[in-house]
């Protein structure tokens, strides 16, 4: 069996990530691959190269890699790791996605795909599911990682590690930033299981084997803020193309997204969150429960 895994990591995290998660594949032909954009995106990331990375990374609109270099002109099965920003998928992987030659390897492939992030991976995995089906892979599974701690809280520890490049107890409070060790070490058992798939070519099913173990779930509140966030996000976008036409209008664009973006996370968003789960929530279980399976699941 020929198996590209192919993925993209700022940070080093998904590396590890996707490590683990072929162990199982020691016994196969794996064509591991990391891309690299250019120029690079550093780690740590600037305050502001980051909020600046927004625009182009939500509109998708594709930028240079670094040169791939494939063994095989088709493969038994795409492992595909990606990093959600802003909501959607990384700058490199949109990317990498819209490349020719990339997608003419998803025709007609199975295709895994395996994420690293804070929690909020729904719409980014939207995106990643339809370039997958437009290229005409088949995606039979999905596993997002997410970091488990308060959303609010992530927010702090995630700033504290990507732009401050520590991944260790800011002021020795708050916990350690990023997915646990616990739920990267557990990617094994989901390899086996997608191994065991592959060699049997039985990929109907796969999916709900993974979503048994109980690690994959998506909560109502980041269901409720992703629902909203997105379209925002796009607005924004748009904004500071259009507005940003030269280098200090779109320096104070950028900014005053960032400020608004941390207003809506710890103001607004707690707030219509409250009034959501007093009004709304008792009234939509069946329709949240039927969203969350659609999220959770994939094609086959």
């Amino acid at each position: 069996m020929k198996i590209l895994a192919v993925s993209y990591s700022q940070t080093g995290q998904l590396d590890q990530v996707i490590e683990t998660f072929l162990l199982p594949f020691r016994d196969q032909e794996v064509d591991r691959i990391r891309i690299e954009s250019v120029p690079r995106f550093p780690f740590p990331w600037p305050t502001f190269d980051f909020f600046n990375a927004m625009p182009e990374t939500v509109l998708e609109e594709p930028i240079p890699l670094e040169s791939i270099t494939y063994m095989e002109e088709s493969y038994d099965l795409v492992v595909l790791g990606y990093q959600p920003w802003f909501l959607s998928p990384s700058l490199p992987i949109s990317s990498l996605l819209q490349d020719p030659d990339f997608r003419s390897r998803l025709k007609g492939t199975p295709v895994v795909t395996l994420s690293a992030g804070r929690n909020m991976w729904l719409n980014a995995q939207e995106s990643v599911r339809k370039h997958i089906r437009e290229a005409g892979g088949i995606l039979v599974a999905n596993i997002p990682l997410v970091d488990r701690n308060l959303n609010h809280v992530s927010v702090i520890t995630i700033i504290h590690w990507l732009i401050g490049g520590r991944k260790d107890r800011k002021w020795g409070i708050f916990p350690k930033p990023g997915v646990s060790d616990a739920d990267i070490a557990f990617t094994q058992t989901y390899g086996e299981k997608v191994r065991a798939a592959l060699v049997q070519q039985r990929w109907v099913g796969l999916q709900d084997q993974l979503l048994s173990f109980g690690k994959i779930e998506v909560p109502t509140d980041i269901l409720f803020i992703e629902e909203r966030a997105k379209r925002l996000f796009l607005i924004w976008a748009k904004l500071i193309k259009k507005k940003g036409n030269t280098p200090q209008r779109r320096k104070r664009w950028v900014n005053a997204f960032k400020y608004y973006l941390l207003t809506a996370l710890f103001v607004v968003a707690p707030l219509l969150l409250g009034i959501y789960y007093i009004t709304v929530w008792p009234f939509t279980r069946n329709q949240l429960l039927k969203k969350k399976q659609y999220f959770c699941g994939v094609e086959v």
